[in-house]
Protein backbone atom coordinates (compact mmCIF):
# COMPACT_ATOMS: atom_id res chain seq x y z
CA UNK A 1 0.00 0.00 0.00
CA UNK A 2 1.10 3.22 -1.09
CA UNK A 3 1.87 5.51 2.01
CA UNK A 4 -0.11 9.00 2.60
CA UNK A 5 2.73 11.27 3.34
CA UNK A 6 2.17 14.41 1.23
CA UNK A 7 1.60 17.80 3.10
CA UNK A 8 -1.91 18.15 3.18
CA UNK A 9 -2.25 21.77 5.19
CA UNK A 10 -6.15 22.79 3.98
CA UNK A 11 -6.61 19.37 2.44
CA UNK A 12 -7.83 17.97 5.39
CA UNK A 13 -11.08 16.50 3.38
CA UNK A 14 -8.31 14.62 1.33
CA UNK A 15 -6.49 12.86 4.24
CA UNK A 16 -9.96 11.86 6.19
CA UNK A 17 -11.81 10.22 2.56
CA UNK A 18 -8.44 8.69 2.31
CA UNK A 19 -8.78 7.11 5.89
CA UNK A 20 -12.10 6.61 5.75
CA UNK A 21 -11.29 4.08 2.35
CA UNK A 22 -8.55 2.39 4.08
CA UNK A 23 -10.95 1.40 7.12
CA UNK A 24 -14.26 0.12 5.36
CA UNK A 25 -11.12 -2.00 3.19
CA UNK A 26 -9.94 -3.27 5.83
CA UNK A 27 -6.28 -1.76 5.58
CA UNK A 28 -4.03 -0.62 7.67
CA UNK A 29 -3.40 3.23 7.77
CA UNK A 30 -0.17 4.45 7.79
CA UNK A 31 1.47 7.31 8.69
CA UNK A 32 -0.38 10.80 7.72
CA UNK A 33 1.65 14.27 7.63
CA UNK A 34 0.42 17.95 7.86
CA UNK A 35 0.96 21.08 7.65
CA UNK A 36 4.63 22.48 6.73
CA UNK A 37 7.15 20.76 4.44
CA UNK A 38 10.08 19.35 5.91
CA UNK A 39 12.71 22.21 4.56
CA UNK A 40 9.89 25.25 5.87
CA UNK A 41 9.01 23.69 9.23
CA UNK A 42 10.65 25.26 12.64
CA UNK A 43 9.80 21.90 14.68
CA UNK A 44 8.01 18.67 13.88
CA UNK A 45 5.92 17.06 16.06
CA UNK A 46 5.37 13.16 15.95
CA UNK A 47 2.02 11.74 17.53
CA UNK A 48 0.51 8.68 18.05
CA UNK A 49 -3.02 7.91 17.57
CA UNK A 50 -5.04 4.89 16.53
CA UNK A 51 -6.22 4.89 12.87
CA UNK A 52 -7.99 0.57 12.59
CA UNK A 53 -9.58 -1.03 15.30
CA UNK A 54 -12.30 -0.15 17.75
CA UNK A 55 -10.74 2.83 18.66
CA UNK A 56 -10.03 4.51 15.29
CA UNK A 57 -12.64 7.21 15.67
CA UNK A 58 -10.21 8.83 18.15
CA UNK A 59 -7.17 8.98 15.75
CA UNK A 60 -9.53 10.15 13.04
CA UNK A 61 -11.04 12.90 14.77
CA UNK A 62 -6.99 13.52 16.68
CA UNK A 63 -6.04 14.54 13.14
CA UNK A 64 -8.97 16.76 12.12
CA UNK A 65 -8.40 18.54 15.98
CA UNK A 66 -4.72 18.96 14.66
CA UNK A 67 -5.45 20.82 11.06
CA UNK A 68 -7.95 23.10 12.33
CA UNK A 69 -4.81 23.98 15.20
CA UNK A 70 -2.60 24.40 12.14
CA UNK A 71 -5.42 26.29 10.29
CA UNK A 72 -5.93 28.85 13.36
CA UNK A 73 -1.69 29.09 13.03
CA UNK A 74 -2.25 29.88 9.49
CA UNK A 75 -5.00 32.46 10.23
CA UNK A 76 -2.09 34.49 12.84
CA UNK A 77 0.49 34.45 10.04
CA UNK A 78 -2.08 35.88 7.69
CA UNK A 79 -3.46 38.48 10.56
CA UNK A 80 0.47 39.49 10.80
CA UNK A 81 1.27 37.14 13.58
CA UNK A 82 4.38 35.19 13.79
CA UNK A 83 3.37 31.59 15.11
CA UNK A 84 6.10 28.80 14.34
CA UNK A 85 5.46 26.71 11.32
CA UNK A 86 4.71 23.06 12.46
CA UNK A 87 5.32 19.92 10.75
CA UNK A 88 2.71 17.22 12.34
CA UNK A 89 3.34 13.58 11.57
CA UNK A 90 0.90 10.91 12.81
CA UNK A 91 1.19 7.06 12.71
CA UNK A 92 -0.16 4.25 14.40
CA UNK A 93 1.15 2.36 17.86
CA UNK A 94 -1.54 -0.58 17.43
CA UNK A 95 -1.90 -0.43 20.73
CA UNK A 96 1.65 -2.23 21.41
CA UNK A 97 3.97 -0.26 23.65
CA UNK A 98 6.71 -1.83 22.02
CA UNK A 99 5.75 -0.39 18.49
CA UNK A 100 4.78 2.61 19.79
CA UNK A 101 8.45 3.02 20.86
CA UNK A 102 10.02 2.30 17.45
CA UNK A 103 7.75 4.29 15.90
CA UNK A 104 8.63 6.77 18.01
CA UNK A 105 12.12 6.31 17.45
CA UNK A 106 11.99 6.82 14.22
CA UNK A 107 10.25 10.33 14.24
CA UNK A 108 13.17 11.30 15.85
CA UNK A 109 16.17 9.58 13.89
CA UNK A 110 14.15 10.20 10.76
CA UNK A 111 12.48 12.86 11.05
CA UNK A 112 14.23 15.15 13.54
CA UNK A 113 10.83 15.23 15.73
CA UNK A 114 11.58 17.75 18.81
CA UNK A 115 8.21 16.63 20.01
CA UNK A 116 5.86 13.41 20.74
CA UNK A 117 2.39 13.92 21.28
CA UNK A 118 -0.98 11.85 21.60
CA UNK A 119 -1.51 8.77 22.20
CA UNK A 120 -4.74 7.24 23.97
CA UNK A 121 -3.92 4.34 25.57
CA UNK A 122 -2.14 4.61 29.33
CA UNK A 123 -0.15 1.85 28.81
CA UNK A 124 1.84 2.94 25.55
CA UNK A 125 1.92 5.88 26.88
CA UNK A 126 4.37 5.00 29.86
CA UNK A 127 6.50 3.22 27.28
CA UNK A 128 7.10 6.14 25.14
CA UNK A 129 7.02 8.75 28.02
CA UNK A 130 9.89 7.01 29.16
CA UNK A 131 11.82 7.22 26.06
CA UNK A 132 10.94 10.82 26.09
CA UNK A 133 12.77 11.61 29.16
CA UNK A 134 16.26 9.13 28.08
CA UNK A 135 16.19 11.06 24.94
CA UNK A 136 15.06 14.43 26.32
CA UNK A 137 12.07 14.74 23.63
CA UNK A 138 9.54 16.95 25.26
CA UNK A 139 5.90 14.57 25.51
CA UNK A 140 2.15 16.20 25.21
CA UNK A 141 -0.10 14.07 26.14
CA UNK A 142 -3.80 14.44 24.53
CA UNK A 143 -5.73 11.56 25.00
CA UNK A 144 -4.44 9.20 27.70
CA UNK A 145 -5.52 9.95 31.29
CA UNK A 146 -4.05 7.87 33.64
CA UNK A 147 -2.51 9.97 36.51
CA UNK A 148 -0.11 8.19 37.34
CA UNK A 149 1.86 9.23 34.66
CA UNK A 150 2.20 13.18 35.84
CA UNK A 151 2.50 11.97 39.47
CA UNK A 152 4.27 8.90 40.32
CA UNK A 153 6.19 8.38 36.83
CA UNK A 154 5.97 12.61 35.95
CA UNK A 155 9.37 13.54 34.90
CA UNK A 156 10.21 17.40 33.16
CA UNK A 157 10.16 16.28 29.61
CA UNK A 158 6.16 14.86 30.48
CA UNK A 159 3.06 17.00 29.58
CA UNK A 160 -0.68 16.31 29.95
CA UNK A 161 -3.38 18.78 28.13
CA UNK A 162 -6.90 17.08 28.78
CA UNK A 163 -8.13 15.83 31.60
CA UNK A 164 -6.92 12.65 33.53
CA UNK A 165 -8.36 10.37 35.63
CA UNK A 166 -7.84 12.34 39.14
CA UNK A 167 -9.49 15.16 37.66
CA UNK A 168 -12.62 13.62 36.12
CA UNK A 169 -12.77 11.02 39.59
CA UNK A 170 -12.23 14.43 41.79
CA UNK A 171 -15.44 15.78 39.70
CA UNK A 172 -17.54 12.82 39.99
CA UNK A 173 -16.78 12.31 43.66
CA UNK A 174 -18.38 15.79 44.17
CA UNK A 175 -21.12 15.17 42.01
CA UNK A 176 -21.73 11.68 44.26
CA UNK A 177 -21.77 13.33 47.45
CA UNK A 178 -24.13 15.46 46.28
CA UNK A 179 -26.34 12.62 44.85
CA UNK A 180 -25.97 11.08 48.39
CA UNK A 181 -27.13 14.19 49.99
CA UNK A 182 -30.73 13.27 47.60
CA UNK A 183 -30.68 9.73 47.21
CA UNK A 184 -28.79 8.44 49.81
CA UNK A 185 -27.11 5.64 48.15
CA UNK A 186 -24.14 4.11 50.05
CA UNK A 187 -23.73 0.70 47.53
CA UNK A 188 -20.73 1.33 45.12
CA UNK A 189 -19.33 -0.69 42.56
CA UNK A 190 -16.76 -0.20 40.29
CA UNK A 191 -15.86 -1.53 36.58
CA UNK A 192 -13.17 -0.69 34.64
CA UNK A 193 -10.52 -2.23 32.02
CA UNK A 194 -8.03 -4.28 33.25
CA UNK A 195 -4.43 -2.17 32.90
CA UNK A 196 -3.26 1.41 34.13
CA UNK A 197 -6.01 3.73 33.28
CA UNK A 198 -8.55 1.37 34.56
CA UNK A 199 -6.89 0.82 37.88
CA UNK A 200 -5.86 4.13 38.23
CA UNK A 201 -9.48 5.73 37.68
CA UNK A 202 -10.62 3.13 40.44
CA UNK A 203 -7.70 4.23 43.46
CA UNK A 204 -8.47 8.25 42.40
CA UNK A 205 -11.77 7.90 43.12
CA UNK A 206 -11.98 6.04 46.33
CA UNK A 207 -9.05 9.01 47.37
CA UNK A 208 -11.55 12.35 45.99
CA UNK A 209 -14.16 10.09 47.85
CA UNK A 210 -12.35 9.53 50.83
CA UNK A 211 -10.99 13.36 50.84
CA UNK A 212 -14.36 14.23 50.44
CA UNK A 213 -15.84 12.58 53.64
CA UNK A 214 -18.54 10.21 51.67
CA UNK A 215 -18.96 7.31 53.56
CA UNK A 216 -19.75 4.12 50.86
CA UNK A 217 -19.67 0.52 51.41
CA UNK A 218 -17.95 -1.12 47.89
CA UNK A 219 -19.77 -4.10 46.75
CA UNK A 220 -17.99 -5.16 43.79
CA UNK A 221 -14.81 -4.23 41.38
CA UNK A 222 -14.65 -5.82 38.37
CA UNK A 223 -11.76 -5.73 35.68
CA UNK A 224 -12.81 -6.97 32.05
CA UNK A 225 -9.84 -7.25 29.50
CA UNK A 226 -9.40 -3.98 27.12
CA UNK A 227 -11.37 -4.37 24.08
CA UNK A 228 -13.45 -7.17 25.79
CA UNK A 229 -16.45 -8.56 23.72
CA UNK A 230 -18.92 -10.01 25.83
CA UNK A 231 -19.77 -8.12 29.46
CA UNK A 232 -22.65 -10.55 30.27
CA UNK A 233 -20.72 -12.35 32.86
CA UNK A 234 -19.54 -8.84 34.45
CA UNK A 235 -23.39 -7.20 34.09
CA UNK A 236 -24.56 -10.48 36.20
CA UNK A 237 -21.92 -9.77 38.73
CA UNK A 238 -23.06 -6.23 39.15
CA UNK A 239 -26.74 -7.66 39.24
CA UNK A 240 -26.17 -9.84 41.75
CA UNK A 241 -23.88 -7.16 43.94
CA UNK A 242 -26.87 -5.08 44.23
CA UNK A 243 -25.22 -1.76 44.20
CA UNK A 244 -26.67 1.83 44.06
CA UNK A 245 -24.42 3.70 42.07
CA UNK A 246 -21.89 2.25 39.11
CA UNK A 247 -19.12 3.81 38.49
CA UNK A 248 -17.29 2.62 35.25
CA UNK A 249 -13.82 3.60 33.33
CA UNK A 250 -15.02 1.97 30.69
CA UNK A 251 -14.26 3.98 27.28
CA UNK A 252 -15.15 4.07 23.85
CA UNK A 253 -16.60 0.54 21.92
CA UNK A 254 -15.88 -1.19 25.19
CA UNK A 255 -18.40 1.50 27.27
CA UNK A 256 -20.93 1.57 24.72
CA UNK A 257 -20.92 -2.51 24.20
CA UNK A 258 -21.06 -2.59 28.09
CA UNK A 259 -24.12 0.03 27.24
CA UNK A 260 -26.20 -2.16 25.08
CA UNK A 261 -25.47 -5.66 26.24
CA UNK A 262 -26.65 -4.32 30.07
CA UNK A 263 -30.01 -2.50 28.27
CA UNK A 264 -31.06 -6.18 26.99
CA UNK A 265 -31.33 -6.78 31.12
CA UNK A 266 -32.93 -5.09 34.45
CA UNK A 267 -29.22 -3.64 35.17
CA UNK A 268 -30.88 0.27 34.30
CA UNK A 269 -33.38 -0.45 36.40
CA UNK A 270 -31.68 -1.32 39.37
CA UNK A 271 -28.60 1.11 39.66
CA UNK A 272 -27.41 4.25 37.85
CA UNK A 273 -24.24 3.60 35.97
CA UNK A 274 -22.15 6.87 36.06
CA UNK A 275 -18.90 7.47 33.24
CA UNK A 276 -17.04 10.82 34.76
CA UNK A 277 -14.14 10.43 32.05
CA UNK A 278 -15.09 9.86 28.58
CA UNK A 279 -19.16 8.62 28.83
CA UNK A 280 -20.38 11.83 27.51
CA UNK A 281 -18.42 11.52 24.24
CA UNK A 282 -19.94 12.18 20.52
CA UNK A 283 -19.84 8.95 19.66
CA UNK A 284 -21.72 7.53 22.89
CA UNK A 285 -24.31 9.88 22.40
CA UNK A 286 -24.97 8.64 18.70
CA UNK A 287 -24.68 4.90 19.86
CA UNK A 288 -28.01 5.35 22.92
CA UNK A 289 -30.23 6.26 20.17
CA UNK A 290 -33.29 8.31 20.61
CA UNK A 291 -34.16 7.27 24.49
CA UNK A 292 -32.09 7.82 27.29
CA UNK A 293 -31.56 5.00 29.79
CA UNK A 294 -32.03 5.95 32.77
CA UNK A 295 -30.04 6.62 35.43
CA UNK A 296 -27.09 7.50 33.22
CA UNK A 297 -24.79 10.05 34.91
CA UNK A 298 -21.91 11.21 32.51
CA UNK A 299 -19.28 13.68 31.38
CA UNK A 300 -16.37 13.90 28.74
CA UNK A 301 -13.15 15.87 28.44
CA UNK A 302 -15.06 17.95 25.65
CA UNK A 303 -18.70 18.43 25.06
CA UNK A 304 -20.15 19.60 21.87
CA UNK A 305 -22.52 21.33 23.98
CA UNK A 306 -21.27 22.57 27.00
CA UNK A 307 -19.72 25.66 27.62
CA UNK A 308 -21.95 27.58 25.21
CA UNK A 309 -19.28 29.97 24.54
CA UNK A 310 -17.98 31.62 20.93
CA UNK A 311 -14.92 29.65 21.50
CA UNK A 312 -16.59 26.72 22.12
CA UNK A 313 -19.19 26.75 19.20
CA UNK A 314 -16.70 27.73 16.59
CA UNK A 315 -14.14 24.59 16.86
CA UNK A 316 -17.06 22.70 17.11
CA UNK A 317 -18.89 24.51 13.66
CA UNK A 318 -14.98 23.95 12.41
CA UNK A 319 -14.43 20.21 12.96
CA UNK A 320 -18.10 20.37 11.31
CA UNK A 321 -16.93 22.19 8.23
CA UNK A 322 -14.10 19.62 7.91
CA UNK A 323 -16.16 16.41 7.79
CA UNK A 324 -19.36 16.95 7.73
CA UNK A 325 -19.69 15.50 11.17
CA UNK A 326 -19.16 16.74 14.91
CA UNK A 327 -16.32 15.73 17.18
CA UNK A 328 -15.40 13.59 19.99
CA UNK A 329 -13.53 14.62 22.63
CA UNK A 330 -9.95 13.66 21.25
CA UNK A 331 -10.34 16.40 18.43
CA UNK A 332 -10.07 18.79 20.90
CA UNK A 333 -7.25 17.24 22.77
CA UNK A 334 -5.24 16.95 19.92
CA UNK A 335 -6.07 20.75 19.15
CA UNK A 336 -4.46 21.59 22.70
CA UNK A 337 -1.61 19.67 22.16
CA UNK A 338 -0.48 21.57 18.85
CA UNK A 339 -2.09 24.86 19.90
CA UNK A 340 0.50 24.26 23.00
CA UNK A 341 3.47 23.07 21.46
CA UNK A 342 3.02 26.56 19.42
CA UNK A 343 2.84 28.96 22.21
CA UNK A 344 5.64 27.12 24.17
CA UNK A 345 7.91 27.83 20.83
CA UNK A 346 6.98 31.09 20.67
CA UNK A 347 7.24 31.64 24.64
CA UNK A 348 11.11 30.12 24.59
CA UNK A 349 11.71 31.80 21.55
CA UNK A 350 12.40 28.63 19.51
CA UNK A 351 12.17 24.75 19.53
CA UNK A 352 15.99 24.05 20.08
CA UNK A 353 15.98 24.69 23.61
CA UNK A 354 14.59 22.01 25.62
CA UNK A 355 15.06 23.84 28.87
CA UNK A 356 13.51 26.50 27.60
CA UNK A 357 10.99 24.91 26.60
CA UNK A 358 9.73 23.21 29.71
CA UNK A 359 9.82 26.48 31.40
CA UNK A 360 7.38 27.75 28.59
CA UNK A 361 5.12 24.95 29.34
CA UNK A 362 5.29 25.19 32.86
CA UNK A 363 2.79 27.57 34.03
CA UNK A 364 1.40 28.12 30.84
CA UNK A 365 -2.52 29.25 29.63
CA UNK A 366 -4.56 28.36 27.12
CA UNK A 367 -7.86 29.96 26.86
CA UNK A 368 -9.35 26.77 25.07
CA UNK A 369 -13.10 25.67 23.52
CA UNK A 370 -13.87 23.76 26.59
CA UNK A 371 -13.08 26.45 29.35
CA UNK A 372 -16.32 27.94 30.78
CA UNK A 373 -16.65 32.04 30.67
CA UNK A 374 -13.90 34.06 32.59
CA UNK A 375 -11.74 30.61 33.15
CA UNK A 376 -8.28 29.76 30.98
CA UNK A 377 -6.94 26.44 31.55
CA UNK A 378 -3.29 26.49 32.43
CA UNK A 379 -0.73 24.03 33.19
CA UNK A 380 0.36 22.80 36.78
CA UNK A 381 3.92 23.64 37.33
CA UNK A 382 4.53 20.63 39.49
CA UNK A 383 2.75 17.93 37.88
CA UNK A 384 2.77 18.82 34.06
CA UNK A 385 -1.00 18.32 34.51
CA UNK A 386 -3.33 20.72 32.38
CA UNK A 387 -6.18 22.25 35.20
CA UNK A 388 -9.41 22.26 33.67
CA UNK A 389 -12.99 22.99 34.74
CA UNK A 390 -15.44 19.93 34.11
CA UNK A 391 -19.09 19.63 33.69
CA UNK A 392 -20.96 16.20 35.04
CA UNK A 393 -24.68 15.64 33.67
CA UNK A 394 -27.54 13.21 32.72
CA UNK A 395 -28.84 12.31 29.43
CA UNK A 396 -31.31 14.74 27.78
CA UNK A 397 -33.27 15.22 24.41
CA UNK A 398 -30.90 17.27 22.03
CA UNK A 399 -31.17 16.71 18.98
CA UNK A 400 -28.86 20.13 17.80
CA UNK A 401 -26.01 17.84 17.04
CA UNK A 402 -27.35 15.16 14.45
CA UNK A 403 -27.74 12.53 13.82
CA UNK A 404 -27.44 12.22 17.51
CA UNK A 405 -30.78 12.47 19.22
CA UNK A 406 -29.42 12.81 22.79
CA UNK A 407 -26.93 15.04 24.56
CA UNK A 408 -25.79 15.25 28.33
CA UNK A 409 -27.45 18.38 30.52
CA UNK A 410 -28.19 19.26 33.19
CA UNK A 411 -25.11 20.00 34.28
CA UNK A 412 -23.25 20.21 37.36
CA UNK A 413 -20.17 22.17 36.79
CA UNK A 414 -17.15 21.97 38.76
CA UNK A 415 -14.12 24.56 39.52
CA UNK A 416 -10.84 23.72 38.26
CA UNK A 417 -9.16 24.77 41.24
CA UNK A 418 -11.13 22.28 43.33
CA UNK A 419 -10.27 19.60 41.18
CA UNK A 420 -6.28 19.70 41.13
CA UNK A 421 -4.45 17.28 43.28
CA UNK A 422 -3.42 18.46 46.66
CA UNK A 423 0.20 18.83 46.88
CA UNK A 424 0.17 16.57 50.10
CA UNK A 425 -1.22 13.53 47.80
CA UNK A 426 1.05 14.24 45.13
CA UNK A 427 3.42 14.06 47.45
CA UNK A 428 2.87 10.83 49.26
CA UNK A 429 1.89 9.02 46.24
CA UNK A 430 5.59 10.06 44.98
CA UNK A 431 6.84 9.14 48.24
CA UNK A 432 4.85 5.90 48.17
CA UNK A 433 7.15 4.83 44.81
CA UNK A 434 10.82 6.65 46.10
CA UNK A 435 10.11 4.44 49.01
CA UNK A 436 9.87 0.83 47.10
CA UNK A 437 5.78 1.02 47.73
CA UNK A 438 3.04 1.43 44.53
CA UNK A 439 0.15 4.06 45.42
CA UNK A 440 -1.36 2.16 42.38
CA UNK A 441 -0.72 -1.07 40.56
CA UNK A 442 2.09 -0.72 37.83
CA UNK A 443 0.89 -0.39 34.00
CA UNK A 444 -0.03 -3.98 31.73
CA UNK A 445 2.57 -4.42 29.48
Amino acid sequence: MEMLTRPVSGCITIIIAAFTLLVANGAQAERFELGASADEADAVIGCLYPMTGRSATYGRDSIVGIQIALDDLAAETKAGLTPPKLRVIADDPRSKASYAVRLAQDFVAKDNARFFCGIVSSGVAHAVSDLARQEKIIMVGTDHASSRLSIEAGHDYYFRVTNDSWTSMAAGARYLRDLQKETGWKRLAFVGPDYDYGHVSWTDLQLALDGLGVEYETVSALWPKLYEPDYSIYINALQSAKPDVVVTALWGGDFIAFIKQASTTRFFETTRLANFDTGANYDVMMALGDQPYPGLILSARHHNNWPETGRNKRFVAQFHDLTGRYPTYAAEGAYTGVIAIARAIEKAGGADDDRALIKALEGLQLALPEDPPGFASYIDPDTHQIVQAQAVGTVVHNEDFPPSKLMVGNWAIYDAEDLKPSKEMVKRRRDAVAGGSEAVPPPTP
